[in-house]
């Protein structure tokens, strides 16, 4: 099967090939894991009152993940912190994870360091950079993320489990390493399956039913809102075009009424993809349902993607690695290098001029 771009379609930094690598990814990225926490240095799960995830963009999304697939299990809150500062609760009792696939995120840089000097004990998932440098001055464990990988948001599978396995480990997660092992099954039959069929594959015919209209991803609960974010955050990436994404229940609540007006406009615009999936409360199900009638003719068309695998880590990554294709297929439709990013190296260039 061939894994890496189609014939014709640019991709100068092997975007197709690392995403149809992301089974062994995350069969890496827990190994890993599971060997830093063998070999000593974690914090003892006695006494800590909370966990905190910080991490931002491609690197972040792996925190997101955590929180979706933690917070129904885990015996404590469970936050996603993106930004400069820490909520004033952590402390010596706050287990705070610190991502970052460069190790040289600003944000992620100043909150780990404010983290330290805190008190809090620390865990690091990084690629290298500065962030590895403070947790090594921290005393703090580092689980190393491979740097081949071509972007951060190429590297969500290692990003994403090792906080999973680091729980278990604690004891404070049980099963979650049975977990990632069914993710990387269905993730395998899943990329093997999309390759076999090529443009015929699910995420081809998605890609060219979106076409060149604006794709708004709604998901349900926590699980459908990660998918749906990641959905938009690689199209934003990949095909560099416009993307939103809305969760069920929430979007009943506000979003849903903004569909009352401007029809005429919106379905030439605006595409709604659907990601469901088996863990959806029942209600949340229904609301599908529900608005997908009430805004059918507002919109270009609903395309619904529905997730298969066993257990919540595995449809979730499941729909991730469709969406990370339909991305994918959405820039060779146009011709575009799915890889190279100019406008976020122009900013942080920008922000790092004093």
């Amino acid at each position: 099967m061939r894994t890496s771009a189609p014939a014709g379609a640019p991709d100068s930094d092997g975007m197709w090939e690392a995403t149809a690598a992301l089974p062994d990814q995350v069969a890496l990225g827990a190994a890993t894991a599971a060997e830093v926490a063998a070999a000593g240095g974690l914090p003892p799960a006695e006494g800590l009152t909370g966990v905190i995830a910080i991490g931002m963009g491609g690197s972040g999304i792996g925190n997101d993940v955590l929180a979706a697939i933690a917070s129904p299990l885990l015996p404590l809150p469970v936050v996603v912190g993106k930004d400069y500062e820490l909520p004033a609760f952590v402390g010596p009792s706050t287990l705070v994870f610190a991502s970052s696939f460069s190790g040289n995120t600003e944000e992620t840089l100043a909150a780990a360091s404010e983290a330290v000097r805190r008190g809090a004990p620390l865990v690091v998932v990084t690629g290298g950079g500065r962030l590895a440098d403070l947790a090594r001055s921290a005393d703090a464990p580092v689980i190393p993320v491979d740097r081949t990988i071509p972007h951060p948001r190429a590297a969500i599978g290692a990003m994403s489990v090792a906080p999973l396995v680091v729980l278990e480990v604690l004891g404070l997660l049980p099963g979650a390493i049975g977990m990632v092992d069914a993710a990387v099954a269905q993730l395998t039959a899943r990329r093997d399956e999309i390759l076999a069929a090529g443009h015929d594959s699910l995420a081809a015919v998605v890609a060219r039913r979106i076409g060149r209209t604006i794709p708004l991803v709604y998901g349900g609960g926590a699980l459908g809102r990660v998918g749906a974010l990641r959905w938009k955050c690689q199209v934003n990436e990949n095909p560099k075009v416009p993307a939103f994404s809305a969760a069920q229940p929430e979007l009943c609540h506000n979003e849903v009424t903004g569909w009352g007006q401007l029809g005429d406009a919106t379905r030439q615009l605006f595409t709604v993809v659907d990601l469901r999936h088996d863990f959806e409360h029942p209600q949340v199900a229904r609301r599908f349902t529900l608005v997908d009638d009430l805004i059918d003719e507002v919109v270009a068309r609903i395309i619904e993607v529905r997730a298969a695998g066993e257990g919540p880590l595995a449809q979730l990554f499941d729909l991730i690695l469709i969406g990370d294709y339909v991305a994918l297929h959405l820039s060779a439709q146009e011709g575009l290098d799915p890889g190279p990013i100019p406008v976020l190296v122009e900013l942080k260039d920008a922000l790092a001029t004093t």
